[in-house]
């Protein structure tokens, strides 16, 4: 057991780095590195953060791990994914959780935001392992609709999934279009991307160079699409609209997001951490008016119906 979590455990770490790396490239300087330790002495990371800099205005490339006993709150959330607990014998089970994850706003709203996270957990009973999964995914969130961008960001994923399985790519695309569903507006957070979780099919090296594909596939289509749109011109039209598409996502994340809830629960969780994801700036105006037929509405049609795009 500790042989694989400390593969996996560095596996994260070279997600992390690789990421960061590139981010740093079309930045021009390098990020804050912040690491942290929880107080109970159960877990730890390292905060890779940008914030106010010339081409992202806010983000972060988050690495996390953790040991907990289960509290209540924890068994409750995991059984509500289907793991099987006891609720009688907590004090005998103990949650392992490794992941990176990340969030990054440009400054320009012709650049998107994207999300991305990779995370491997188990499940132990007095020390031995009884369950694991793997998780992650990545999803795309324009402001203005670019289709070339679409097109290269969803083949990158395409190409990493599919060495494991020609079905994985259109399975976890379908789960993120329904994952990242902002019910109450009735439209998706972005253009959607992959969205897998509570995955242990397959052999876990298999699932590892997985998770590695999809971290070299983000280095190969984000940043070129940041580098393509960061001297962009814009209007304040356009960046009004930046604001209040970024009002909607915090909406997701609060309201539906898993990873925030789990942080949320778990107990003496790093709160900076976890609300690393929100923006520096948002907006959400009363009865905000799209223009039909404009670039927001244009936008706003592929989110409220979601498109394939690729074969």
């Amino acid at each position: 057991m500790a042989e694989f979590r400390d593969k996996v455990i560095a596996h994260i770490k070279a997600i992390q780095a690789m990421i960061t790396e590139s981010l740093e490239s079309v930045e021009g300087s390098s990020f804050i590195r912040e690491s942290w330790d929880r107080e109970d002495g159960n877990g730890k990371g390292q905060v890779n953060l940008i914030q106010d800099g010339q081409v992202f205005e806010k983000g972060g490339v988050n690495y996390t791990e953790i040991e907990l006993p289960l509290s209540r709150s924890l068994a409750t959330y995991i059984s509500e994914r289907g793991k099987n607990v006891d609720q009688n014998h907590l004090s005998d089970y103990k949650l392992f959780a490794v992941g990176v994850s990340l969030v990054i706003h440009p400054r320009n709203p012709m650049a998107p935001t994207i999300h991305a996270n990779y995370r491997y957990l188990e499940l132990t009973l007095n020390g031995e392992v009884k369950d694991f999964w793997f998780a992650g995914g990545t999803d795309l969130t324009p402001y203005y609709l670019d289709e070339a961008d679409c097109i290269a960001f969803h083949q990158s994923l395409k190409s990493a999934c599919d060495p494991l399985s020609a079905e994985f790519y259109p399975k976890y695309k379908a789960e993120c279009d329904e994952y990242f569903n902002i019910k109450h507006r009735g439209m998706r957070r972005g253009i959607g991307g992959i969205f897998f979780d509570d995955v242990n099919q397959w052999d876990k090296q298999e699932l590892m160079d997985l998770q590695r594909r999809c971290g070299e596939a983000f280095v190969a289509s984000y940043p070129e699409i940041v580098r393509k749109h960061k001297d962009d011109p814009f209007t304040k039209a356009q960046r009004r609209w930046q604001k209040i598409r970024r009002g909607h996502y915090i909406e997701f994340n609060i309201a539906y997001d898993r990873g925030t809830k789990f942080g949320l629960v778990t107990p003496n969780s790093n709160i900076e951490a976890i609300l690393m994801p929100c923006p520096l700036s948002a907006r959400w105006e009363y009865k905000y008016k799209i223009e039909p037929g404009s670039e927001e509405d244009r936008l706003v049609q592929i989110l409220r119906v979601p498109r394939e795009w690729v074969s």
